[in-house]
């Protein structure tokens, strides 16, 4: 019995070849998308996540330029970056995020490292990675000094801001169990919308943390019109934030951050942006460098909460 033959016509076999380049490409380009190294290598440029109002974070300057503590620290890991790949020069590319949008942007790679004032949740953690928290603070209010408001009981029957995106109004709720507080909540598109909100009396109190509520205070046209009170909703930590499963790009982010912390380079940089006057005003937000903050430049974690 003569053996059976197996023929392929010219079609299928480059409608074979072309599926087969189709797989490798798309591969090759999941692989870049989840490798930031090899993405910066390929394209000579690294984008920013910034903030438009974490003030001392991430905000834009009188010239509209992104600067603060969290861009800071991302300058020095592209240097990093440049020893690593043997680059002499990176581009900064720069993209506005939101409380909201941050996420994402960084998971869908339009955004390579978000230098913002991000919360590392381990619930976020599933969907993206964090660098060692930068930054400790207590979630409070801020609300107008002649406002009688002292802790959340007095928030009875009041409205509430918060920013869209940020687990504020969670906490609220949870510090509230059993108390059974009638609270509106209002939520602001940014953190300036927020605070808007109290200084025009449409909202009672600005819920977020107390370090970027002293931000906003500080800025205020009027400061001593507001004061930030109540008791803490929770402690949380402030991280830089990035694609997961992308173990080359964490390790050097890792490296930069702690060894900053090490060094003493850190706490400078936070005097700079917290403890002196800043652009584009020249004011000083006066925020003096907490017990939490010091535990987290001594002891390095991206464990998250």
């Amino acid at each position: 019995m003569p053996k059976p033959r197996l023929s392929f016509s010219r079609g299928a076999f480059s409608l074979s070849l072309s599926l087969s380049l189709s797989f490798a490409l798309a591969f090759a380009a999941r692989a870049q998308d989840t490798d930031t190294l090899a993405k910066v290598k390929a394209s000579g440029a690294i984008t920013f996540g910034y903030r438009e109002s974490s003030f001392g974070f991430s905000y834009l300057d009188g010239n509209l330029k992104p600067v603060g503590y969290s861009i800071e620290i991302c300058n020095r890991i592209v240097e990093a970056l440049k020893t690593e790949l043997k680059m002499p020069a990176i581009e900064i590319k720069y993209q506005a995020v939101t409380s909201a949008n941050r996420m994402p942007l960084v998971q869908n790679g339009t955004v390579d490292i978000e230098c913002g004032s991000t919360t590392n949740l381990v619930d976020r953690q599933k969907q993206v990675a964090f660098s060692p928290d930068i930054f400790r603070y207590n979630v409070r209010m801020l609300v107008k000094a002649d406002s009688g408001i002292k802790g959340i009981a007095d928030l009875q029957g009041k409205t509430v801001a918060t920013t869209t995106g940020t687990t504020s109004f969670r906490l609220l709720r949870e510090a509230d169990r059993g108390r059974s507080l009638d609270v509106t909540n209002l939520a602001g598109k940014d953190h300036s919308d927020s605070f808007l909100l109290v200084e025009s009396g449409r909202a009672q109190a600005f819920v977020l943390d107390d370090i970027l509520l002293a931000g906003q205070l500080a800025n205020a046209r009027n400061p001593k019109d507001f004061v930030i009170t109540g008791e803490s909703l929770r402690t949380e930590n402030q991280s830089l934030m990035f694609r997961k499963d992308d173990p080359a790009f964490k390790a050097l982010v890792d490296r930069v951050v702690s060894g900053m912390m090490k060094s003493g380079d850190m706490e400078k940089l936070y005097n700079k942006w917290f403890m002196s006057p800043i652009p584009p005003k020249g004011i000083n937000i006066n925020y003096p460098l907490n017990a939490e903050t010091k535990d987290a430049f001594a002891n390095p974690s991206s464990k998250g909460i």
